[in-house]
C-alpha cells in the first residue's frame, strides 16, 4: 500500500485543490484530510458522513465545591493565575499542568479528559474519506492527525485499497510530521515567489529528515517565470523530482466557486496538466 501526502510550506498554494483532483483521478484509493486545524477538502468532495467518533485529548481541571474547604493552596500554587480567589477556574488562563489537583488534600480538583473534537468516516463520489474537526482552541492536532491517518490505512488494508491520498497540513510543525512520517512520498505544492522557495526548502528538508522522497509541483508558475526557474534549479540541485508546473487559469477559481475538482469541472489545459502530474506521481510511487 502506498501513501502520498500533499503538503506545502504555507497555506494558500493550491495543496487542497490538487488533492481533490488526485482524488478524482486515482484508482483504488482512500482519501484522508489531515489538515485538522482548518479542514476544507470536504468543500470539494462533499463527503456523506457514515460514522462519527469522539476525539479526546488533554485534561481539564474540575473543581468540586462540595469537597473544597477553601484552603487556597491551589490559588497560591497556580503560576498562571487560572484559579481565582472565589475558587473559579478560568478556562482561558488554564494551562493543564495539573499542579492544583496534586496539592489539593481534599481531592476537590479532578483532572477530567477533554472532548477535543471529532473524526469521521465518510463516503464521497470518488472514494471513502477519513477526516476530522478539531474543536475551537483545542490542542494536540498532531495526535488527531495520527488518528485520521492510521484509520485511513486500516480501512485501506481492510477494504483492499492500494493507495492512501492525504491532504496534509501546511507548515513544518507537529501536524505535518504526524502526516508524513513513514509515507511513501510527499508532493510539495509551491508557488513562484521568494517565500514559496523558502517554504519549499523548509518542508523538503523536513521530508528529507525522515528519508521520504520529495516531489515538487509549481502552481501558477507563469506569474513569475524567473522565480519558477530558480525553484526548478533548486529542485535539480537537491534531487527533488519536479513533476510538473501549472499555469494560472481563471477556470481554477470558477471550479472552486462551484465546489468541484478542476479535473471534473473542465477538460482543458489545466486539467490535462494536473492529469500528467498525477501520472508522474503514481509512476514515482510505484518505483518506491
Amino acid at each position: 500500500m502506498k501513501e502520498l501526502v500533499i503538503i506545502s510550506g504555507k497555506g494558500g498554494t493550491g495543496k487542497t485543490t490538487i488533492t481533490a483532483s488526485f482524488a478524482a483521478l486515482a484508482k483504488n484509493k482512500i482519501i484522508a484530510d489531515c489538515d485538522v486545524d482548518a479542514a476544507d477538502l470536504h468543500l470539494l468532495l462533499h463527503p456523506q458522513v457514515k460514522e462519527t467518533h469522539q476525539f479526546r485529548s488533554g485534561k481539564t481541571a474540575k473543581l468540586d465545591m462540595r469537597a473544597c474547604n477553601k484552603c487556597s493552596k491551589c490559588v497560591v500554587a497556580c503560576r498562571f493565575d487560572a484559579i481565582s480567589s472565589e475558587f473559579r477556574i478560568n478556562p482561558i488562563s488554564w494551562e493543564g499542568c495539573g499542579v492544583c489537583s496534586h496539592i489539593c488534600e481534599q481531592k476537590a480538583i479532578k483532572m477530567e479528559e477533554n472532548l477535543a473534537g471529532e473524526w469521521f468516516i465518510s463516503e464521497t463520489q470518488y472514494a471513502p474519506m477519513v477526516h476530522a474537526k478539531l474543536g475551537i482552541a483545542e490542542e494536540n492536532s498532531g495526535k488527531l492527525v495520527t488518528v485520521v491517518r492510521n484509520q485511513a490505512k486500516l480501512l485501506a488494508q481492510e477494504w483492499g485499497y492500494n493507495l492512501v491520498i492525504i491532504d496534509g497540513p501546511p507548515g513544518i510543525g507537529c501536524p505535518v510530521i504526524a502526516s508524513i512520517a513513514g509515507a511513501s512520498a510527499v508532493l510539495v505544492v509551491t508557488e513562484p515567489t521568494l517565500s514559496g522557495l523558502h517554504d519549499l526548502e523548509r518542508v523538503a528538508k523536513l521530508a528529507g529528515h525522515f528519508a521520504i522522497p520529495t516531489l515538487v509541483c509549481i502552481n501558477k508558475y507563469d506569474l513569475n517565470t524567473e522565480m519558477a526557474e530558480k525553484i526548478t534549479h533548486h529542485c535539480r540541485q537537491n534531487g527533488y523530482k519536479l513533476v510538473g508546473k501549472i499555469r494560472f487559469d481563471p477556470l481554477m477559481v470558477e471550479s472552486l466557486v462551484h465546489k468541484t475538482p478542476i479535473v471534473e469541472y473542465s477538460k482543458g489545459y489545466i486539467s490535462l496538466t494536473i492529469n500528467k502530474i498525477w501520472e508522474e506521481c503514481w509512476h514515482e510511487l510505484k518505483r518506491k
